[in-house]
């Protein structure tokens, strides 16, 4: 698991970057930290307008709220009811 990194310290090494004071690499090497990071927090920045973390915030496909398994293994098996049909068309 990778380090956690303050939004404090973020906010920081964004705003150096920011006023032109070092790209990401030279920051890098400034703070020990990978330019990765700093280009992803960058991005970040760019996408939200901040680097507040979401505490919410889990990775993955989002969790549908309810799954009805039987309506979708039938709509697979009309699915391939489908497939062998086209294939025996050809």
């Amino acid at each position: 698991m990778g380090k956690h990194y303050s939004n404090e310290f973020k906010n920081k090494v964004l705003a150096e970057y920011l006023q032109g004071n070092g790209g990401s690499i030279s920051l890098g090497k400034k703070y020990n930290i990978s330019s990765y990071t700093i280009d992803t927090w960058i991005s970040k920045y760019k996408r939200q307008g901040n680097l507040d973390n979401d505490i919410n915030h889990t990775r993955g496909r989002k969790k549908e709220s309810e799954i009805d398994y039987k309506e979708r293994y039938e709509i697979l098996k009309k699915y391939q009811a489908f497939l062998k049909a086209q294939r025996g068309k050809k």
